[in-house]
């Protein structure tokens, strides 16, 4: 039987891993805070959100695109010094309000998929953050305890209050408010799974059979000829070497795409905002990114010029630049993917494309351009770069996953390694 809990009562929970989901109108994130007796955080790495999935004991598990991601918390593998888990739900738009929606509900789940708990968040108004629920210990157990505390300061207050270091100056993606950057390198390895492990189920409708990598039936290689610029196929893969075997240097990956103008929105044009990443790996290891949040790689040798929230105007809408003389020996793979900030599905676009381009003389070399059936998938996987020996080699993939921000989709690449 579900227990219906009210604001500031608590229970004593049993489970040693439960989940919490919390359902809401608008969009939103839903992030934990892991706080000491002062209630502060040990470290930054206690702020558990999009950009930083996991952390002791506690870990984001995606959901279907457009719903906040689950928590799901093992409190046996929660440090000793933590004495609370704050669920914090933040609305994506930060001039939206709580009041303006019917309220939010926090359910709670054992390891069973039984709905243990249920608290309906009521008696909010003008705010836009709120902390939900938290976890707390008393006398060697776990407790749960309804909030439903409004923070009039907005996020990044909340989070300072918490003793969470903002870094206000971080880019963030313009006109899609999310949660602030921190100063922690995002993403740290251990942040994500380097087993090549499946990522957590979902909690609601698993992927199309789209967004599953199948085996590529045609992986030919093909050879670059400068003036005569090679389209790809899905899985073709191609030397990075000019004509006469001359290794390329620097070479710049362009990425574009248009709002289908009629359909879904009848006669509006949505304002699409795709954000263009690159993920290095060392073998199965992730260790660095470069995405709208951290433009230039740790090593400097990745550099995103910046983000379209859009899609609009001709050629290119984001671009990624390599400078492959720079790229540490230990990185054998830089992937390229798009993801779709406010959960808006590939059937939504058009002349979608990545291109490769030689930045020393700006010729275009190669090009991939989705086609196909329509993709109900937030987010994809268009190509990747990779170590052959001593040369680089491009691969077209244009494989779906779900997937809203780099956050989601960094713990699923392992299958297209």
């Amino acid at each position: 039987m579900t227990a219906h809990l009210v604001k500031g009562q608590n229970a004593p929970l049993s489970a040693t891993e439960i989940v919490l989901s919390v359902e809401v109108s608008a969009p939103a994130d839903l992030s934990a805070l892991l706080v000491a007796e002062n209630g502060k955080v040990r470290s930054d790495a206690d702020f558990i959100f999009f950009n930083q999935p996991a952390g002791p004991g506690v870990r984001l598990q995606s959901r279907v695109a457009g719903e906040p991601a689950n928590i799901v918390i093992g409190f046996d593998a929660v440090p000793s010094d933590v004495a609370r888990i704050r669920a914090v739900v933040t609305l994506e738009d930060p001039h939206s309000s709580f009041g303006s929606w019917p309220p939010p509900v926090a359910r709670i789940t054992d390891s069973s998929g039984r709905v243990v708990f249920e608290y309906r968040v009521e008696g909010l108004s003008s705010e836009s953050v709120v902390i939900a629920v938290e976890f707390y210990r008393r006398a060697g157990a776990w407790k749960v305890r309804a909030v439903g505390q409004g923070y009039a300061g907005g996020f990044a207050d909340l989070v300072t209050d918490h003793g969470v270091s903002v870094d206000d100056s971080a880019p963030a993606s313009p006109g899609s408010p999310a949660p602030p950057s921190v100063t922690f390198p995002v993403p740290t390895p251990a942040a994500y799974p380097s087993s090549g492990a499946p990522p957590p189920p979902r909690a609601a409708a698993p992927p199309q059979p789209s967004a599953v990598a199948q085996p590529h039936a045609n992986s030919a290689e093909v050879s670059l000829a400068m003036g005569r610029p090679v389209s790809l196929v899905k899985g073709q893969r191609v030397s990075l070497k000019k004509d006469g075997g001359v290794a390329l240097s620097v070479v710049r990956m362009g990425l574009g795409w248009d709002p289908i103008k009629k359909g879904f929105f009848g006669n509006r044009t949505p304002d699409i905002d795709l954000d263009a990443s690159a993920v290095f790996f060392a073998d199965r290891q992730i260790v660095d990114i470069c995405y709208y949040g951290q433009l230039v790689s740790k090593d400097g040798s990745v550099r995103h010029h910046g983000d379209n929230l859009t899609g609009e105007g001709d050629g290119d809408d984001e671009v990624i630049t390599v400078d492959l003389r720079r790229i540490p020996a230990h990185v054998s793979t830089v992937m390229f993917i798009v993801t779709s900030y406010q959960g808006h599905t590939f059937d939504q676009l058009s002349n979608a494309f990545c291109r490769l381009v030689d930045a020393t003389t700006n010729a275009e070399l190669a090009r991939y351009t989705l086609m196909g059936p329509r993709m109900r998938a937030t987010g994809m996987v268009m190509a990747k770069i990779f170590r052959a020996g001593p040369e680089w080699k491009l691969q077209a993939i244009g494989d779906a996953m779900q997937a809203r921000h780099p956050g989601e989709a960094v713990p699923q690449l392992a299958q297209w390694l």
